[in-house]
């Protein structure tokens, strides 16, 4: 590992997010749109992990470690105001992945992440929400059967199990569906324009 003090950097970023995202649920605010706290602390670590990634590339596991390889996926996947961001980050990860400097398993993430924000089929079917009959599924994705065989080459589960993970764990959070779906999704449709997804 080269960059040790960037690596600390990286990794306390992720923490704050953690501490914030708890605080949220304490409050019973995580699950009630996008909070604008959340956002703009989101914003700001985009912002700073952008600027390592001009001073030393992508924070690759030879470079900071896995575990702060580990927390520069989470801080870009949280980067969601962010979309050229994202998309630079993407490539970058991509690359590194493909050279055995970052985890696959991120890239498939990350992908799919951004395909659900501009409004295409994800491939690895990780993105979940609540849909209009106030049930938590997977977004839309492409085919099952080449969705499970693409999660078996990563060593994922199945979509099927993954989604009954999915709705243990927002039961575990008191997870609730929203009020008003349809308001739900003209105030998310509003955000990707705000912010340049759409």
């Amino acid at each position: 590992m080269k960059y040790f003090k960037l690596a600390d950097k990286i990794i306390k970023l992720k923490e704050a997010d953690l501490k914030l995202r708890d605080t949220l649920i304490k409050e019973g605010r995580l699950f009630e749109g996008y909070d604008k706290e959340m956002e703009a602390l989101h914003i700001q670590h985009a912002d700073g992990l952008n600027e390592i990634i001009d001073k030393i590339g992508f924070p690759t596991i030879d470079k900071v470690g896995k575990d702060a390889n580990n927390a520069t996926w989470f801080i870009i996947q949280h980067a969601i105001s962010r979309p050229k961001f994202m998309r630079k980050c993407l490539l970058l990860l991509t690359d590194a992945a493909s050279r055995g400097h970052a985890d696959k398993t991120h890239v498939a993430y990350l992908s799919d992440r951004i395909a659900v924000f501009e409004g295409r089929l994800q491939l690895h079917g990780t993105q979940f929400d609540w849909d209009e009959n106030e049930e938590l599924n997977p977004l839309p994705y492409d085919d099952l059967m080449k969705v499970n065989q693409r999660r078996k080459e990563l060593q994922l589960n199945t979509l099927e199990g993954q989604t009954q993970l999915m709705r243990e764990r927002a039961k575990a959070e008191n997870e609730t569906p929203p009020i008003d779906y349809d308001e739900k999704k003209r105030e998310y449709n509003d955000w990707r324009r705000r912010v340049g997804w759409m």
